[in-house]
């Protein structure tokens, strides 16, 4: 073990699970290791996975040929789903929890908006493991997708809980393939299966997700073209590759406040919805005075880095579109999460950069801080804070007034702000100015 790993970090590293790890080394607490520690890992695959494409290229993300709104797409059926309402918690401003009623199809449209993960993918999962759109009872009601609760304390009980954790595992899947070095998938029981390397990442992302709590007889049932593959075909038909490998330039970018302030970069690389949202976040906090209240609305604006069109805004989430056709899943986009809603200008308001978004805070998503979380987005598809991988390189790493994004590999929310010789590192502090940053 080295300073700053962690037992997940070094699970992703070596292709494995956490619990393998605590497993393979009979680890009593997995968060107690010490530097120089020894661990024993898993063994290379000895198997190859299938090598049939379930989805093709672009149809995973939330992008152009995706539907904007998941009601139409099971309007035909009278299953549990259609009558389906549930309480999804929020939190406000000061980080107070709220509950919110929505029908079952909100549910999946604000999951897929979060996580940028086409609907269809999240309803044809819904239906082939619990039968939710086409059954009028279905047996499961309370974990359809995954029951984790035994190996994890946290609650994954009602739809947005479930659907989130599905959404965000796609993700993780999707870019670790496309961005990272994720080549060995997995199963309960140990066994490891090298990903054929013809497959793109929106299946290995399918793949991946499938794989989970699975034995190895029903993942391969699960994965063939009678399987899952099936279960979309007969609900949506055949999904359409959508190419959009070639990307144009990122716009110039502007940091997110005004001339003459100072914010601290208090969150590098890390996941834009989820950690499995390709690590393509950066946190701000505002120069407030030191508040009693880790929550609370700043008196600092967040602005736009660059001239758009707000088009999309709910509780403490906008998604600014850079190419002005108030389309949030075509080019580039801005997702600025933990403004105050009241704040945020109406829907369609084309604003300049420099101008106003809403006020930071803790509402949307989840924050134990008041703080400003942006991202980008092309194409629906989360790009990276860090995009040495990325196809043109570093050239498309996330930069804000000249300040460039660079990640410490393995280390979510760790990672610096680079302007020719000045560097700045995210860090949780007030006192300290190596992560203060000025727009100057």
């Amino acid at each position: 073990m080295n300073a700053g790993e962690t037992l997940f970090a070094i699970a992703e590293q070596y292709e494995t699970t956490v619990d393998t790890l605590v497993e393979l080394n009979q680890l009593e607490n997995p968060d107690l290791l010490f530097v120089g520690q020894q661990l024993r890992v898993p063994g290379g695959p000895t198997l190859i996975t299938p090598s049939v494409q379930l989805l093709p290229v672009g149809s995973l993300v939330r992008g152009p040929a995706s539907p904007r709104q998941s009601a139409g797409l099971t309007a035909r059926f009278s299953g549990y789903f259609a009558g389906l309402t549930e309480p999804v918690e929020d939190r406000t401003a000061t980080g107070d929890r709220v509950m919110h009623s929505l029908s079952a199809a909100q549910i999946i449209d604000r999951v897929a908006v979060e996580n940028s993960v086409d609907p269809r993918v999240l309803l044809a999962t819904l239906e082939y493991r619990a039968g939710w759109i086409t059954q009028s009872n279905p047996a499961n009601v309370r974990e359809p997708l995954v029951d984790i609760e035994d190996s994890l304390p946290v609650n994954r009980t009602g739809l947005y809980r479930q659907v989130s954790w599905l959404a965000n595992e796609l993700n993780r899947g999707y870019y670790q393939h496309k961005y990272g070095d994720l080549t060995i998938l997995e199963l309960d029981g140990g066994i490891r299966l090298q990903i054929d390397p013809s497959l793109n990442s929106e299946t290995v992302a399918i793949l991946r997700a499938l794989s989970l709590g699975r034995t190895a007889a029903d993942w391969l049932a699960d994965v063939s073209l009678s399987g899952w593959y099936a279960t979309y075909i007969q609900l949506f038909g055949e999904p359409q590759s959508i190419d959009d490998a070639l990307w144009i330039q990122p716009v110039r970018l502007a940091l997110p406040f005004t001339r003459g302030e100072t914010w601290l970069f208090t969150g590098g690389p890390h996941g834009g919805w989820g950690s499995g949202s390709a690590w393509s976040a950066l946190d701000f906090a505002p120069p407030d005075e030191s508040n009693d209240d880790l929550c609370y609305i700043s008196e600092f604006p967040a602005r736009a880095s660059a001239d758009g069109v707000i088009a999309y805004r709910d509780t403490g989430t906008l998604i600014l579109d850079l190419d002005g056709d108030g389309d949030e899943r075509t080019g580039w986009t801005l997702f600025y999460l933990h403004l105050t809603t009241d704040s945020m200008p109406p829907l369609g308001t084309r604003v300049t950069a420099g101008d106003p978004l809403g006020f930071p805070s803790c509402e949307g998503g989840v924050s134990t801080a008041t703080h400003l979380h942006i991202a980008r987005r092309y194409n629906g598809e989360w790009i990276p804070a860090d995009c040495s991988a990325c196809a043109g390189g570093s050239a498309f790493s996330f930069t804000l007034g000249g300040w460039e994004s660079v990640g410490l590999a393995g280390q979510e929310y760790q990672g610096r702000l680079v302007r020719g010789v000045d560097e700045r590192v995210a860090e949780q502090t007030r006192t300290d100015p190596i992560n203060r940053v000025t727009h100057d």
